[in-house]
């Protein structure tokens, strides 16, 4: 089995490396001096599970690489329309797309047989349909990441905890292809479960997601912040309540109460949300996956979401303030 990882940053390297420690054929495209690194003296994972090194191929050119069987995608979501150039030469005419993306995916309504939205483009995440144009439908695999890593110095992976990547495919099938791949990163030493109802997994991981993310954004906090101011806490619980009525207003069920998920996220301690690091970083805010199609859904399926909303707005307006567009022929 080969395996591209496309985006192989600490997400990424470490799966990556872990696949490549349990026998599979893997390619990483990275860039700059976490590329070097890895070239120089491959991928150092430091992990309470054990430290470890492995040695795949690296690169920064997908062309090097050619068609393979997955493509591993590590990319943030608002990334993936332009993505074209650099999947392109990784796509042979049966290669899966495994899209580890926070929020929900461009393929969300797709394999939905019988449901009333089925086929439905969710527009905030695949504006004109400009994602499934380079990441087409029948490649998709859904994967929901339960871990956390960082990249402590370029070609350095602290893994912090967790090792689950659940799997589904978007129309529930246990797939020959999904099966492959979990039995490839179980070898690895990764939890790779196929989820018949993938969607329930995205819900509850995003009930997080959708209130700590922009929220921390906005108020600089952290985790454990938030959830001990009793104000931030209660927003935090409304916007995770509305999202629960969401998810099951479009056929999910996510099976796990807001007191529940908020004391997970608590445990996490003084941890930064993504889209804080990002916004520390200068980088734009991963907005529209994580909570501007939940807002969307809620208009579709006429759940009234107005903390969602009201959030939703003062974060858009931030990440614009923070990345304003570069007028036409400026330098």
């Amino acid at each position: 089995m080969k395996v591209a990882v496309l985006g192989a940053g600490a997400i990424g390297a470490y799966v990556g490396a872990a696949l490549h420690r349990g026998g599979t054929e893997v390619h990483l495209i990275a860039r700059r001096a976490h590329l070097a690194a890895m070239r120089e003296s491959g991928v150092r994972v430091l992990s309470p599970r054990g430290d470890f090194t492995a040695h795949p191929h690296v690169t920064d050119n997908p062309a090097e690489v050619g068609p393979v069987d997955f493509v591993f995608l590590g990319l943030k979501a608002n990334s993936y329309a332009s993505c074209g150039p650099l999947i392109t030469p990784l796509l042979g005419p049966d290669t899966a797309v495994v899209a580890a993306q926070n929020g929900i995916p461009w393929w969300y309504f797709h394999g939905l047989a019988g449901h009333p939205l089925e086929g439905r483009r969710v527009e905030t995440v695949d504006p004109g349909g400009s994602v499934t144009a380079v990441l087409q439908l029948r490649r998709a695999i859904g994967c929901v990441v339960y871990c956390s890593t960082v990249i402590e110095e370029p070609g350095v992976i602290r893994h912090l905890e967790g090792t689950r990547f659940s799997l589904g495919e978007p129309d529930g099938e246990i797939s020959a292809r999904c099966k492959v791949l979990s039995a490839a990163m179980i070898a690895g030493g990764l939890k790779a479960p196929v989820e018949p109802r993938l969607r329930d997994d995205i819900w509850i991981k995003l009930m997080g997601n959708v209130a700590f993310n922009p929220l921390s954004a906005l108020t600089r906090a952290t985790m454990a912040q938030m959830c001990e101011h009793d104000d931030t806490r209660a927003l935090v619980a409304t916007m995770m309540t509305e999202t629960q009525a969401i998810a099951r207003a479009a056929g999910s069920d996510p099976a796990v109460s807001v007191e529940k998920r908020i004391d997970g996220a608590w445990r996490v301690g003084h941890h930064k949300t993504s889209m804080l690091q990002d916004l520390e970083a200068g980088k734009p805010l991963e907005i529209d996956a994580i909570i501007g199609a939940v807002v969307e859904l809620a208009g579709l399926t006429g759940v009234p979401a107005p903390a969602l909303r009201h959030v939703h707005a003062a974060i858009s307006l931030l990440d614009h303030t923070s990345n304003p567009p570069v007028p036409v022929g400026a330098h």
